[in-house]
């Protein structure tokens, strides 16, 4: 097998039929074989429908359907535990990210590289969508202390070793961008044209933030070490302040002693207590989600292959 292509599923039953088209299409030109792999992450529409009767009419299609919708980045993980390929292409189901570009992408990984990363310099999407991506890679890059580049997604072509490494990182939080970056290799980039969305975003706003919350989360302690750094200039300026009072107190300024101090600084100190021991809180919390090595996904039907090993 050639090319294995992931693409997990949640609002895309309109664009599947065309998809594996153009997919077949493009591959069928350079005599590559290949194997499409939809999983449907739970979507409330006819993804299910529309993959199992593609699945069930063409031998290149897998259709595996979760028991729930556990994530973006979840499915992609049980598609990856279904691949075959030498080369694995990730991808969404939107047609945002273009089955032609696959060829490209294949092309460049043939000049030695194991993971090309599909670049969209110009992306077509809402202004608003911009500018949270913007605003979510630079926090993301700052609070894991990584360079991350807004124009890189999912998308882009992966060598099985590479897969290999991913599917061993026992993290229960998936976000498959950072975790094709953490495992290393030769990489580079390819630039890419991307389409706009016909349709509704599979993402709502709180899905995004809920996202980006847990990436940060299960991927730095950068937040636990803020802390320490605010506790310390807290401490150091409540130092400066008591100093300033002692003197005041000394020098008869002074008249109602200690109650305005006394009220900012049980405010204040609270609040500040509360807010460091809540994000200790949400790091325990994680490290018990860890503990109870729930799995990842859970498949509740697979068309088109026989052989299924769950590596997660």
């Amino acid at each position: 097998m050639d090319i294995s292509i992931v693409v997990p599923l949640y609002k895309c039953d309109k664009f599947l039929v065309d998809l594996y088209q153009r997919v077949n299409t493009v591959l069928s030109i350079k005599q590559l074989t290949f194997q499409l792999i939809l999983v449907n992450d739970g979507s409330p529409g006819d993804d299910w429908e529309v993959a199992s009767k593609l699945a069930r009419e063409n031998k290149e299609v897998i259709a595996i359907n979760l028991s729930r919708n556990f994530g973006q980045h979840q499915a992609i993980t049980a598609g990856l535990t279904h691949a075959n390929g030498d080369w694995v292409v990730v991808m969404d189901g939107d047609l945002q990210d273009q089955p032609e570009e696959i060829i490209n992408l294949y092309n460049k990984a043939n000049e030695g590289y194991d993971i090309v990363y599909a670049q969209r310099k110009v992306r077509i999407d809402s202004g608003l969508k911009k500018l949270s991506s913007r605003f979510y890679y630079a926090v993301f890059s700052y609070l894991t202390d990584s360079k991350q580049d807004k124009s890189i997604a999912n998308f882009g072509i992966y060598k099985r070793k590479v897969i290999k490494a991913i599917l061993s990182m026992q993290d229960y939080d998936r976000y498959f961008p950072t975790m094709s970056q953490w495992v290393g290799f030769k990489s580079t980039k390819l630039e890419v044209k991307h389409a706009g969305r016909d349709g509704e975003t599979g993402y709502s706003w709180s899905a995004l933030i809920n996202l980006a919350f847990n990436n940060i989360i299960a991927y730095s302690d950068k937040p636990l070490r803020l802390t320490v750094k605010l506790g310390a200039i807290i401490s150091f300026l409540s130092f400066c302040i008591g100093a300033f009072y002692l003197v005041q107190g000394l020098m008869g300024v002074i008249k109602v002693e200690g109650f305005v101090s006394i009220i900012i600084s049980i405010w204040f100190l609270s609040g500040i207590i509360i807010m460091i021991l809540g994000v200790i809180g949400i790091y325990v919390g994680k490290v018990y989600e860890k503990v109870k090595n729930r799995p990842v996904f859970i498949v509740s039907e697979v068309i088109n292959q026989d052989d299924i090993t769950d590596r997660l």
